[in-house]
């Protein structure tokens, strides 16, 4: 079963290609989204293991979705993403879920 991983980032090319390099790995699945709205909907009607927040997100915006998820599943892992590239990302992905 793939770990499914909510991206949420502020600019549609960057999340496309966050998105993409996710979905390279045969074990993971990313659902992404651009909005607020839009994240809270599909944390709410979807199953997810993960959630991902990319670069642009507003500091008060971020603080409303981490409190919206943690209502619905104290346990999701959030992991914020600022860029640098697919090793980054996979690394910090891995160090998320516990695995090296």
């Amino acid at each position: 079963m793939k770990t499914q991983i909510l991206t949420i980032g502020r600019h549609p090319e960057i999340l496309q290609t966050v998105v993409r390099l996710i979905n390279n790995n045969p074990e993971w699945n990313a659902t992404g989204v651009c909005t607020d709205d839009e994240a809270v909907l599909a944390f709410s009607t979807q199953e997810f293991n993960l959630v991902l927040l990319g670069g642009g997100i507003e500091e008060e915006s971020e603080q409303r979705l981490c409190d919206a998820f943690k209502a619905l599943k104290p346990q999701i892992l959030i992991v914020q993403h600022y860029g640098g590239g697919s090793g980054l990302l996979t690394a910090e992905l891995y160090q998320a879920m516990g695995k090296r």
